[in-house]
């Protein structure tokens, strides 16, 4: 019986519980500094991908004005308003958007003819325009293996109806 009771003693021994509550002040205060650093990191990467999505909706949406017609694909300004409609929260790099249009016509004169990356196979009497977007990103902080600030690209191309 007494080694029982030695044995309980030993198990809630005041020391021990002082250290357990010393630990878990040690476990916090490390939380407490690393989750607000992956906090701002993880937000840092959520900017970025949104910056990313917002450029290639724009890009889709100026490839998207040029498709409707041969008339909107020679439209360059219009397709660049379209571009910069869309992307009206983000703040394009100089000389974006870049617009092209190809043709797989080989006898034409004013568009050029486009390369064999096209599918022309499919359709040799297409024309295709091809938009191209860029921003520059800039994160919070500066990060491993990661330029700051990142440029940002996305294109869209898109066959012209006809």
């Amino acid at each position: 019986m007494n080694r029982e009771k030695a044995a309980r003693k030993r198990r809630s021994a005041p020391g021990r519980r002082c250290r357990q509550s010393g630990q878990s002040y040690v476990e916090l205060a490390i939380a407490v500094t690393v989750l607000p650093l992956l906090l701002l990191i993880a937000c840092d990467f959520a900017r970025m991908f949104y910056s990313q999505i917002t450029v290639n909706d724009a890009a889709r949406a100026g490839a998207q004005f040029g498709a409707q017609s041969l008339v909107t694909a020679a439209n360059t300004a219009g397709i660049k308003s379209a571009v910069t409609n869309d992307a009206s929260n983000i703040t394009l790099s100089s000389g974006s958007p870049t617009v092209s249009q190809c043709t797989c016509i080989s006898t034409s004169t004013t568009v050029p003819v486009c390369s064999s990356a096209y599918p022309c196979s499919d359709n040799p009497g297409a024309t295709y325009v091809t938009v191209t977007v860029s921003t520059k990103f800039s994160t919070y902080g500066s990060y491993p293996g990661l330029a700051n600030p990142v440029t940002l690209t996305g294109t869209a191309e898109m066959e012209v109806m006809q």
